[in-house]
């Protein structure tokens, strides 16, 4: 059973003009949304089915800097601000708290593996460090191993994700913007070359500027438009347990298993680091994209083929924009968990923290990852089409980083000063021979 986000109130009609149509309402597009309402800009925000129904409440909840690719450390230094007093400004709780998070390490390449990590963070003062095993004992008590050290950062938090991205959309409707749900936008209509508007299920809104927010949807959304967005799609596994008394506080990973406490006193537990790609077609049409991220991280990707395979090949790769299109054929990307790998971690998890012994499980489910060959997202306008822009690819990385996602996005569209240097995240990288491979060792 898939994790339930709070509700959203849904505006019931359609705006017959708009500033800019922001689609999909997860955390990237209710975080644009909100900050581009904030600078006075109308928006419409249309979702398929529900706020944040599908990554954005299935995920860790986890908000670190450590373990970043360096070309994403600026943007998610700027995201932490942002969550830090993220509540007040939008008057809505996230269940943000800044707890720490622990890499523990029992192996000489796993510390050798986190101090180049540090290596790479340098320029950014992180406040990052190596622990010995004792220190990390002290941040982590009641473990039956020995760690020999880890990689700790104090100022890292978590939030609840069936929490954050309705706060900002519901924070963003108080600022103007209207909520459309279980409306889908089919396609974008163009006048004079750029942007004139997008057509919805429900009829049309013409616009000066769309952001496609569309998580795993977004290559078969950019298909039609001639736009070739290198994207495959992860699943990943997750349980929560009942409350349970631990005294465990600081999120952490080591053994199989990651975990973090839950603002209802249960916890998120996961695995590690193994996850699931189905063979699907576009595994073939991007087979030598991906193939370097591949080489650099087989060992934590199960590939796996049945079923999604012939889902996938059976949805309609171009449609009229008066047609119906797969979004409204598929409205919620709901993958089952794979129970042997949530098993393994939780298993891991106890024989690690014996406190965990009576930890009782009480929902798994599992998500769709949007993840791009070099594991870094999409920010930023399509040259070949003005007034047409892209935030997702966010590789694992987008609830974390979805607040300062959202604000340099609102940057770009307005043509404000960025908050970060958007480069790294260009569309243009996926055309123009730069090379894409994510950084290891990380």
């Amino acid at each position: 059973m898939a994790p339930v986000p709070t509700s959203v109130a849904a505006d019931t009609s359609l705006p017959t003009y708009i500033d800019t149509v922001v689609i999909g309402g997860g955390i990237i597009g209710a975080a644009t949304a909100y900050f581009l309402a904030e600078r006075g800009v109308s928006v419409a925000l249309c979702e398929k089915s529900e706020i944040a129904c599908e990554q954005s409440s299935r995920n860790w909840g986890w908000c670190r800097q450590m373990g970043r690719d360096p070309r994403e450390i600026p943007l998610i230094q700027e995201s932490l601000k942002l969550w830090r007093t993220i509540d007040a400004r939008l008057g809505e709780a996230t269940g943000f708290t800044q707890c720490g998070i622990l890499y523990a390490c029992q192996t000489e390449a796993e510390i050798a593996a986190r101090a180049a990590f540090l290596e790479h963070a340098k320029p950014y003062q992180l406040d990052t460090r190596l622990v010995s095993g004792a220190e990390a004992e002290r941040l982590q008590p009641g473990c039956t191993c020995t760690w020999i050290g880890g990689l700790y950062t104090e100022s890292d938090g978590r939030a609840e994700p069936q929490l954050a991205a309705p706060a900002f959309a519901r924070a963003a409707k108080r600022r103007g913007v209207t909520i459309h749900l279980k409306c889908a936008v089919r396609g974008i209509e163009t006048s004079a070359g750029r942007v004139s508007g997008v057509v919805t299920e429900r009829g049309s809104i013409r616009c000066n500027s769309v952001v496609l927010a569309g998580g795993a949807w977004s290559r078969l959304f950019c298909g039609p438009l001639g736009i070739a967005l290198p994207q495959l799609g992860v699943v990943n596994s997750v349980l929560r347990t009942a409350p349970v008394e631990t005294g465990m506080t600081r999120s952490m990973s080591g053994g199989k298993f990651a975990v973090r406490q839950r603002q209802d006193g249960g916890y998120t537990v996961a695995h590690r680091h193994l996850s699931v790609a189905d063979i699907v077609p576009d595994s073939f049409r991007l087979f030598f994209k991906f193939l370097p991220a591949l080489k650099l991280d087989w060992r934590g990707l199960r590939l796996r083929f049945g079923r999604r395979f012939f889902e996938d090949m059976s949805l309609a790769r171009d449609w009229q924009l008066d047609q119906t299109s797969p979004f409204e054929i598929v409205r919620v990307l709901d993958p089952a968990p794979v129970v042997s790998i949530l098993r393994e971690a939780l298993a891991s998890l106890k024989s690690y923290f014996p406190r965990f012994g009576d930890a009782r499980v009480v929902e798994q489910w599992a998500g769709l990852i949007d993840a791009t060959p070099d594991a870094l997202p999409v920010i930023g306008e399509v040259e070949r089409l003005p007034g047409f822009f892209l935030a997702t690819g966010f590789s694992g990385h987008g609830f974390g980083i979805g607040p300062g996602a959202g604000r340099l996005m609102a940057d770009l569209v307005t043509g404000a000063r960025p908050i970060v240097d958007p480069h790294p995240f260009r569309y243009s990288r996926f055309i123009d021979g730069s090379r894409l491979v994510p950084l290891s060792g990380l």
